[in-house]
This record gives structure tokens, C-alpha cells and sequence, in this order.
């Protein structure tokens, strides 16, 4: 292309933003109400040479659009916006800087940290004003062609009650797994290889949960550690895929994992990041959403729109309250379900996405927007229902259709068996579903995503190895991390060879996987926790992009993988997980099940037997309305005998057993062994 190519006035659109491939040209347009014009770069296929500088034509209610005849798939632009540099005011419009689409789907080039990438002069204040041009060091955005064959692909919808999900990292997955390609290793193609998917259907796994892959930054701060923001909650753009996770480099591997995916009969949810994004507050880089608009995109300050509002802990807050930034939000969800065909979404640090002028609002703009529309309504939403600002914490705050990440259930889960003291009404409650947080409002029993360990915080395995977090490696004297970890290392800080406490370990290991896939709620497992993954201790592992976060197949325990075979295959063979929540046999209803709870001596439970503080071990009857019953039998404490209820029972799940999956009829009692958990049916 070298003569500068004209815009066909008569065919440019407003209503569809970003770059519109329409088959003989494209359409661009970007949203910035308070720029005074928008100037569309194109570069040469590499992204290093800025080929023409076009002024969109055309601007209709703050959208500046333009119809480019002869530009194809695979142009590579970005864009400099002009408009009042008044920091004080909250504009922050510098035409230096190259700015990268926020409807972006396809990206080219890495950023390159400079300078010239802040729109203020570094080593002064930011009511400066830099004057060197940033497009060297940013990367661009490519045009893409919106034509793949899915093969009759479809959303799965598997139900709620029978979902089982993995959280999971891309590149952590795969990156030493030696079944998959050398070659895709850390990929999205090698999270969707043959040997991935076996090992995903081996222990039971219906859904998938990446944590990040919309592109995203590795902050400056880190590389000079010689670290990186491994985990990916630094978005860059909420359309287009990491690029270093892409082996081809096109979002078309993203495609062909899903239908991989799909096909195989898993799930994929997206984590993703609506509350913030990479650019940092006011003394942070312009890279897009900053240059554009800064008081449309982001909260400011009411009594000092130069500083932002941060209610994140990152810098910035998306202002998700401006239609049309919340119009961006729902156009990036609808397009990852309909030309992406993801399954749902975790959204990160949901409780900013609900914070409206008084605060968190469970029927904010943004939860209500997703309940009425047509697309985002019927797929899988989480919300991890916190954030940092005054009143985040709202676990059991949401409504339907939301499930939640449930911390309660971790840390309850995690104190039962550290053997703390009066746990018992804690446990049953998370059994239950926590039917405290969540049974209001006509919320199912699934309302819960019920976990005992993800990407925050210590693994599974480490919550029985270390009393202590051990984050030396993240280059802040251990002081980053939290301290509240609920666990206990049997006896040694870290790996040991004492057989007796390897032998701790993994009963209560066992013990707490079968609390999560023997509750009520939607399981969750990080992924390694299946095999006994340690990150030695580092309980904030963000930045270790490295053999501290990825998983080491060849040391895969065996004797925590086949428990959670068995807990995985009992859950579902057994339909163990209901949508309505169990009531007492007083208050019986039809079509709902009854729980019972049992005292080790056979009968129930007592007042005084709930408030006894060293009290370890209880059961749990489940009668479903289909009349079949299930008893759970948990200690937390030593051997004990557990007189059953009168009848010939199957015993199907023993964790203290070398093989968890067993079979077996008994009656009387049963010696339930130390820190063990058994399940029985009739």
C-alpha cells in the first residue's frame, strides 16, 4: 500500500466498534467523547514502520468511525488521539503516544519498556507533558478475518450440578508435561493436546478455568527483577489472546483448542478482568484506555479528577458505570461466547464491577445488564465476590444466575482438619452448601464454587508442608503474601522423608479433597493439587514464571490422583450434587432432599454435641428424592468406631485405604480410621 488510501464516506458505520473486516475494506471506530479528533495508523506487516496517518472522518455521539475500501485482514494500526492535555481536569489526551484499540482482537508485537510509553515526562510531575513518540515500544493492533469452520460446534451447557472445574494456568500446565508436543508446550495449543485431555477426563474434570488470557502486561517493575506478571491480572486488551501463549500467533488456535475442548466434553471459562486495567494510576503508562479517554474509561477522584480511584489495590478502576465503557465490557463477554464459543466467566474482584455512588450494589448497571441479555444470561458467570474498597466482601451477596468463589468453605474446610477446636458446625455447613450465604433470593444449591486451594495463595499440598509462607523468591523480603493461610506442616516446615508424616500428609490432603467434591455446590481444584504440586511454600507466586509455579509431571503423586479419580467418579455416579438445598426431616419438602447428622455413637447429633470443642467427627445422612441415600462419615481426629444406621449399607469411598474407590457391603458399624473420610450408600 503506498499511495495513503481514502475513506468511502457513504459506508462508514458507527454502531460496530473496533475494526470491522467487511470483506472489501474495513471499518474502524473508536469511542473517546472528549477527543477533538482521532487520527487511524497503519503499519507495515512487522508493526516497526507507520506507513499512513488518516484522520477518521466521520463522529456521531463521541464515536469516531471511518470506511477504509482495499484494507484487508492482517493491517496492522493503532491510533493517536488528540484532545486537551489537562491532567487537573482529568484529560490526559497526548497524540505522541500511540494508543492500542480497545476492541482489539488480534495483536502484533510486545510492549518494549521506555520512557516515551508515560504521557507525562518521567523524573517530573504529571501535569508535564512528554513529547516523544511512544509507537516503537507499543504494540499494535492487527485486522483479522472473522472465518473459521466450527464444525457444528456448540455451547455444552453441561449443568451445574454436574460440573466439576479445574483452575488452571496455560503455560503452567503444560509447560513440563512430557506428553505434550515439545513444540506447544505452554501453549494454548498444548493445553488442548491429546495428553492434557486424557488427564482431564481421567479425573473427572467438566470444565476448565483459565486464569488470564486476554492480552495482558508484564509490568515494568517486575522485569527488572528479572520476574514476570506470571498469573496475568494486568489486562492490556479484553478482546484479543496473549499472544506469547499462541504457538501459530492468531487467535485461530484459541478457536481450535475450544473445539478440541468441546469435543471431548469440557468446558471453558475464562477468568477475566473488568476492574482494572495494566496502565496503572496517574503516574502510569499511556498505552490505550488513558490516551483515548481518561475520565470516560476510568473512576477519578471526585474532589481531584488528576489522581484515580482506586478500589482495586492496582492503581485504576474501570468506570464501568459510563455506558459505553459498559457497553465495551458486554461486547468483549458476548464475543468470547459467540465468536469464540467460551463456556462462561470468573470475573476477578466482581465486587468493583457492582460499585455504583453508594457503594456495592448487587442490582448494579453492570449484574443487571449481564441478567437481561439474551446471550450472557445462560452461560456459566462466577463472580469472586470481594474487592479492597470499603464494603467488597459480599460472599453470598449475588443473584442468580451468579455463582460465587466461596472462601469460607476454604478456610472452614482447612481449620476442620488442622484439627482447630468447634468446627464442627463450620464443616456442616460447608457440606450443606452454605445454605447460610446462599440460600435466599431463590438461589439454587449450587450458588457455591466451593475450593480449598487456587492460584492465590498456598497449593494444596503446601497447606500440610508449611507453617509459614515462604515468598523469598518474589524479591520482597517475604513480606508480599498473606498470612492467613489455615495450615499446618505436620511436623516438618517443607519436604520430608519421614514416612509418619508423609503418611499425615496425605490422609489429610485426602481428606480435604473429599470435602470438596462430597458438599453440595460446584467443586473447584487447582490444577496440580490432583498430583501434589508444592510451590514450596510461596503463597503469591504471581511473578514466578518458573519451576516454582509450573507443574512438574514427573513428580505426580499417584495416591492423590487416585483419590481424586474416585471422589470425581462417586460425585457424579451417585447425582450427589442437587439444586435445591437439603432440609431437616421436620421440614420435609417435596422434591428437595433431607440431611441428617450423625454422632459416632448412631444417633443425632445433640446441641452439646455440635458445641463440643474437641468433638472431630460427625455424619452426614443424605436422603434424595429419588430414595437413594447417602451417608458421609468425616474424622478429623483419631480412630474411632462409627455405629451406622440400621440397614445393609455399600461402602464406595475409605481415603484411608491405599485405593479410595471401593465397594463393599457393611452394617453394625465401621472403623473409621484417623483423619479419614468414608461415603456409603444404600
Amino acid at each position: 500500500m503506498n499511495s495513503a488510501p481514502a475513506f468511502n464516506l457513504s459506508q462508514g458505520r458507527s454502531d460496530i466498534l473496533g475494526a470491522e473486516f467487511m470483506g472489501e475494506g474495513t471499518n474502524f471506530a473508536l469511542f473517546s467523547e472528549n477527543a477533538t479528533s482521532v487520527e487511524l495508523c497503519l503499519f507495515d506487516d512487522s508493526g516497526e514502520q507507520e506507513l499512513h496517518r488518516l484522520t477518521l472522518p466521520e463522529m456521531e455521539g463521541g464515536i469516531w468511525f471511518g470506511y477504509l475500501p482495499g484494507v484487508m485482514a492482517g493491517q496492522v494500526y493503532g491510533y493517536r488521539v488528540h484532545g486537551p492535555y489537562a491532567p487537573a481536569e482529568g484529560h490526559r489526551f497526548n497524540p505522541n503516544k500511540l494508543l492500542l484499540d480497545p476492541y482489539a482482537r488480534q495483536l502484533r508485537g510486545e510492549i518494549v519498556w521506555d520512557d516515551a510509553l508515560h504521557g507525562y515526562t518521567i523524573g517530573e510531575d504529571d501535569l508535564s507533558f512528554d513529547e516523544r513518540d511512544s509507537a516503537p515500544f507499543m504494540p499494535k493492533a492487527v485486522v483479522v478475518d472473522v472465518d473459521f469452520d466450527w464444525d457444528s460446534d456448540r455451547a455444552l451447557r453441561t449443568p451445574w450440578n454436574q460440573t466439576t472445574i479445574y483452575e488452571c494456568h496455560v503455560k503452567g500446565l503444560t509447560q513440563l508435561h512430557p506428553g505434550v508436543p515439545e513444540d506447544v508446550r505452554g501453549t494454548v495449543a498444548g493445553l488442548a493436546s491429546d495428553a492434557m485431555i486424557e488427564h482431564l477426563q481421567k479425573i473427572g474434570v467438566t470444565a476448565v478455568e483459565l486464569l488470564p488470557i486476554h492480552a495482558f502486561a508484564n509490568d515494568r517493575y517486575l522485569g527488572e527483577k528479572g520476574l514476570s506478571n506470571y498469573w496475568g491480572y494486568s489486562t492490556l486488551s479484553f478482546f484479543a489472546p496473549h499472544a506469547p501463549y499462541l504457538k501459530s500467533g492468531r487467535r485461530r488456535e484459541v478457536k481450535e483448542a475450544i473445539r478440541r475442548f468441546h469435543k471431548a466434553g469440557i468446558e471453558v471459562i475464562l477468568d477475566v478482568v473488568f476492574n482494572h486495567t495494566c496502565e496503572g494510576n496517574e503516574l502510569g503508562q499511556t498505552l490505550s484506555f488513558r490516551g483515548i479517554d481518561n475520565a470516560a474509561y476510568y473512576l477519578l477522584s471526585p474532589e481531584n479528577p488528576r489522581h484515580s480511584f482506586d478500589t482495586t489495590g492496582t492503581g485504576n478502576t474501570l468506570n464501568v458505570s459510563h455506558p459505553m465503557v459498559l457497553r465495551m465490557v458486554l461486547d468483549s463477554l458476548r464475543y468470547w461466547v459467540q465468536v469464540m464459543h467460551v463456556d462462561g466467566f470468573r470475573f476477578d474482584l466482581a465486587s468493583t464491577l457492582g460499585r455504583e455512588a453508594e457503594g456495592f450494589e448487587r442490582d448494579g448497571s453492570f449484574f443487571n445488564a449481564i441478567r437481561q441479555d439474551p446471550v450472557l444470561s445462560g452461560i456459566k458467570l462466577i463472580a469472586e465476590p470481594w474487592d479492597v474498597g470499603d464494603g467488597g466482601y459480599q460472599v453470598g451477596g449475588y443473584r442468580w444466575p451468579f455463582r460465587e468463589w466461596n472462601d469460607k468453605f476454604r478456610d472452614d474446610t482447612r481449620a476442620f482438619w488442622r484439627r482447630d477446636p468447634g468446627m464442627l458446625g463450620a464443616i456442616s455447613e460447608r457440606l450443606s452448601g452454605s445454605p447460610v450465604q446462599f440460600n435466599h433470593s431463590d438461589r439454587p444449591a449450587t450458588s457455591s464454587v466451593n475450593f480449598v486451594a487456587a492460584h492465590d495463595g498456598f497449593t494444596l499440598w503446601d497447606t500440610v508442608s508449611y507453617n509459614e509462607k515462604h515468598n523469598e523468591a518474589n524479591g520482597e523480603d517475604n513480606r508480599d503474601g498473606h498470612d492467613h493461610n489455615i495450615s499446618d506442616n505436620l511436623g516438618a516446615e517443607g519436604p520430608s522423608e519421614d514416612e509418619g508424616i508423609d503418611t499425615a500428609r496425605l490422609r489429610r490432603v485426602r481428606g480435604m479433597l473429599a470435602t470438596v467434591y462430597l458438599s453440595q455446590g460446584v467443586p473447584m481444584i487447582l490444577a496440580g493439587d490432583e498430583m501434589g504440586h508444592s510451590q514450596g511454600g510461596n503463597n503469591n507466586a504471581y511473578c514466578q514464571d518458573n519451576e516454582i509455579t509450573w507443574l512438574d509431571w514427573t513428580k505426580s503423586r499417584a495416591d492423590v490422583q487416585t483419590a481424586v479419580e474416585a471422589l470425581a467418579a462417586f460425585r457424579q455416579e451417585t447425582g450427589l450434587s442437587l439444586s435445591r438445598f437439603a432440609t431437616t426431616p421436620d421440614e420435609a419438602q417435596e422434591g428437595h432432599p433431607v440431611s441428617m447428622w450423625l454422632h459416632p455413637r448412631g444417633d443425632a447429633m445433640t446441641t452439646e454435641d455440635w458445641s463440643a470443642e474437641d468433638a472431630r467427627t460427625f455424619g452426614m445422612l443424605l436422603q434424595q428424592p429419588t430414595g437413594e441415600e447417602v451417608l458421609i462419615l468425616m474424622n478429623a481426629g483419631e480412630d474411632v468406631d462409627f455405629v451406622l444406621p440400621e440397614g445393609d449399607w455399600r461402602l464406595r469411598i475409605d481415603t484411608a485405604r491405599p485405593e479410595t474407590a471401593c465397594d463393599e457391603p457393611v452394617s453394625g458399624s465401621v472403623a473409621l480410621e484417623w483423619q479419614s473420610v468414608m461415603a456409603l450408600t444404600r
